[in-house]
């Protein structure tokens, strides 16, 4: 009788031949032992039929345990993972973007060519059709091993995430597999490197944490992704952050999520800042630097994203915005967007609340363009604006060097209370829609010390005219910026001898105008 035998038989004819005690003491060359040699010779040198043969003995439990065929098969695995991709001269499969041009190297192609263009991470596709309980001891062989890098076990876990978990939380909830998600995350977690700094990148840590949060994993779990993810959060994305809050939470995503994360990052890079020594030379320091700006970026475009939820409350967005170091945030133009994000889409701020957000902002750190556009902000405090004004004009009659150096002075000639600026402006209600026509030409101002009248339409510099309101303030503030030393209370009319002095008579017209049509709108 002749019996063929390939990798789909081969272990449901070793458990028979079990079974029927076909061994030698019964007959010499008996069936046992042929399977053996077959075993042996063919199916454990090659890399698919070892897989194949691993994938059988699922429905020959316990039985091609006791026989040792599992062991056998996830040892053969895990030494050629753990070969020279020199030395691969098996069949492989590889069809992600980082392909080479030919994705499957024949049996026996030892072409310099192809085996030069073999990637270490050569393997991680085909044992992505084991089981979840399989693939767990196959990557523990692996492991223990010691000869495949952290990056590649990395690899290999997050396609194997790819290949069973669904893309989105829609499709999660529609399977109704939450059990088996759940068992396949925590799994996938205790398998991630010991190493938490490298191995696996922040955006695959960050989708597992999200379907681990929706499925209801076990705290430890969830502790060990956050530890991770925090500690390499300068690789994520503001869509990576986007995590959805799960109940009893009322706001669209989970912010305080996003602050813990923030939080420990921050505080494991100042603890390197801390304990660094003199082996800690100057590239280290530079790279540690620009992770932390890039996580400033990141948040504050996060905070641009989640201004938008009406629930989000004023605490969780001061929270989250005071959490980022001032040394990551060298401007404040993305701070700047968030905060009239958040003024849009929360009409209903008290005059209190609105000066609170709006004091997160330091406009010596705003470009000219958010400058520009914040003069024009309807929604911000009129003491903001008036800031924005002033330092504008700082910077456009002294440049940027010269402003470096009169910031200090400048800052504190602005520390007046609240009150003593709406004392002085609060008399013009337009006072903000007619800052937007401010414009100062540079070179005019340091030729002549003021102002020439053109029309804007005929001169490329966009020169416009303060109104008579908002010259007055100016002059208020051109004074004190100057340093002259004189009495803040006295009376504006000394206008007309400052750089913004224009036509006389404006200021009594448009004042009288104005508090006809007086109303808050700070």
């Amino acid at each position: 009788m002749t019996v063929t035998l390939n990798a789909y038989n081969v272990a449901a004819a070793r458990c028979a031949a079990e079974y029927l005690e076909m061994a030698e003491d019964i007959d010499r060359g008996n069936l046992i032992f042929k399977i053996e040699v077959f075993l042996n010779s063919s199916i454990f040198r090659s890399w698919k039929d070892s897989i194949v043969v691993l994938q059988t003995t699922e429905s020959l439990l316990p039985w091609s345990e006791d026989l040792k065929i599992v062991g056998r098969c996830i040892d053969s695995i895990a030494s050629k993972t753990s070969a020279d991709p020199a030395n691969i001269t098996w069949s492989y499969t590889y069809n992600r973007k980082l392909s080479v041009p030919d994705k499957i190297v024949e049996d026996g192609a030892k072409l310099r060519d192809k085996i030069e263009s073999i990637p270490r991470d050569w393997w991680v596709e085909d044992i992505c059709a084991l089981e979840m309980d399989v693939y767990k001891q196959v990557i523990l062989a692996i492991k223990s091993k010691g000869r495949v890098d952290s990056t590649i076990i990395g690899e290999a876990l997050k396609h194997y995430a790819v290949r069973w978990l669904p893309d989105s939380l829609d499709e999660l909830v529609s399977d109704g597999c939450t059990r088996s998600y759940k068992y396949l995350v925590e799994t996938l977690v205790c398998l991630l490197p010991l190493d938490k700094g490298v191995g696996c990148p922040c955006s695959f840590l960050l989708k597992l944490l999200k379907i681990a949060l929706f499925v209801g994993v076990d705290d430890s779990s969830r502790e060990d992704l956050v530890n991770r993810i925090s500690l390499k959060l300068y690789e994520a994305s503001v869509k990576d952050l986007l995590i959805p809050a799960q109940s009893p939470q009322t706001t669209l995503y989970d912010v305080e999520l996003v602050q813990c994360l923030v939080n420990r990052y921050v505080s494991y890079s100042r603890d390197l800042s801390v304990e660094k020594n003199d082996e800690t030379n100057d590239f280290v320091l530079l790279h540690r630097h620009r992770y932390m700006l890039s996580v400033g970026k990141t948040i504050d475009e996060y905070l641009s994203e989640i201004a938008h939820d009406p629930n989000l409350t004023l605490a969780s967005f001061v929270d989250l915005s005071q959490s980022i170091p001032e040394s990551a945030r060298p401007t404040h133009d993305g701070l700047y967007k968030a905060v009239d994000t958040y003024l849009k889409k929360h009409p209903s701020l008290t005059k209190a609340e609105r000066k609170k957000i709006c004091a997160l902002m330091d406009v010596k750190k705003m470009t000219t363009n958010a400058s520009m556009h914040a003069a024009q902000n309807d929604l911000l405090p009129l003491r903001v604006v008036v800031q924005v004004l002033f330092f504008e004009q700082v910077r456009a009659c002294s440049g940027v060097q010269a402003l470096n150096s009169n910031a200090c002075n400048a800052s504190n000639s602005m520390t007046n209370s609240d009150e003593e600026w709406e004392k002085t402006a609060s008399d013009d209600n337009n006072v903000k829609k007619q800052m937007s026509q401010l414009k100062v030409k540079e070179e005019e101002f340091q030729k002549n010390g003021k102002l020439m009248k053109k029309n804007s339409k005929n001169n490329k510099s966009g020169i416009q005219l303060l109104p008579s309101r908002s010259r007055r303030i100016f002059d208020r503030l051109w004074v004190m910026g100057k340093g002259h030393g004189e009495n803040r209370s006295s009376d504006t009319s000394g206008s007309s001898q400052s750089p913004t002095s224009m036509v006389p008579g404006d200021a009594k017209s448009s004042g009288s105008s104005s508090r006809q049509r007086r109303h808050s709108i700070s």
